[in-house]
């Protein structure tokens, strides 16, 4: 069955996508910058109350997937306690400065992670040579890849995918960046079997008073009296919609 992960960045969005029908959480802190790795508390109340697979990411900072020396030991030590906390999978990535996988460092991170499923994340996106890098990711055991088929979004990125599908002799394709409602049907048809959605919305604050003048963030522009959150709505239409056009859902 066609299986939809949930990109979340709170354990009340966890929540919310585990009550939607969520398969999977992928667990990460601040939207803005695309994704880092949650809080020690963070993952310790989503492996306490979440009870579909979390999958927390590891990434120590925004900007590229090329690691210096220091950030890599703190890589290895998020692996390390999320290993040890118990969850069943992690979601990493490092390029070397070339734009190719980090083989070395990868394989260290494999041997750190023990029994849990790696998804190597969009850093793939950010690869010379996709077919080299699927290559030797398999090689390396990865579960799966989450791509965007190396475009702005998933949809533009159909072609790639399907010859990714195509060619994967181990890691499941998992299609990511402007998977929705409308376009999920695309994905389906070209055989993939796990779709990534953040399915969210903006939130507005319940504050009353708001300070004029005082901004925490340095874009101007930013909101800060809404935050993302996964919309549970969204994330139940989109299990029912893929329901109706898998072919396993309606055999079983």
């Amino acid at each position: 069955m066609i299986k939809l992960e949930v990109c979340c960045f709170s354990v009340d969005c966890a929540l919310t996508a585990e009550r939607a029908g969520a398969d999977r959480i992928e667990l990460c802190a601040s939207q803005s910058e695309g994704g880092l790795t949650p809080s020690y508390g963070t993952l310790r109340l989503a492996r306490d109350r979440v009870r579909v697979p979390v999958h927390p990411i590891v990434r120590p900072r925004a900007g590229d997937f090329c690691y210096g020396a220091v950030d890599f030991d703190v890589i290895k030590q998020d692996i390390v306690q999320i290993r040890d906390m118990g969850f069943p999978g992690v979601v990493v990535g490092m390029l070397d400065d070339e734009g190719h996988i980090d083989l070395p460092r990868m394989r260290e991170v494999m041997q750190l992670c023990g029994h849990m499923a790696v998804t190597f994340h969009r850093a793939f996106d950010m690869c010379q040579n996709p077919m080299v890098a699927l290559d030797q990711l398999t090689q390396l055991g990865v579960a799966r890849i989450l791509t965007s088929g190396q475009q702005q979004n998933a949809e533009l990125g159909l072609p790639l995918l399907r010859d990714l599908l195509h060619a994967s002799q181990g890691p499941v394709i998992m299609a990511g960046a402007g998977v929705r409602l409308s376009n999920l049907h695309k994905f389906v048809d070209i055989g993939i079997q796990e779709l990534h959605s953040s399915s969210g919305h903006a939130v507005p604050s319940t504050m009353r008073y708001r300070k004029a003048g005082v901004t925490m963030c340095s874009d101007n522009e930013f909101d800060e009296f809404s935050h993302y959150c996964v919309d549970g709505e969204m994330v139940e239409a989109m299990k029912s919609a893929l329901a109706l056009v898998d072919p396993l859902a309606q055999s079983a």
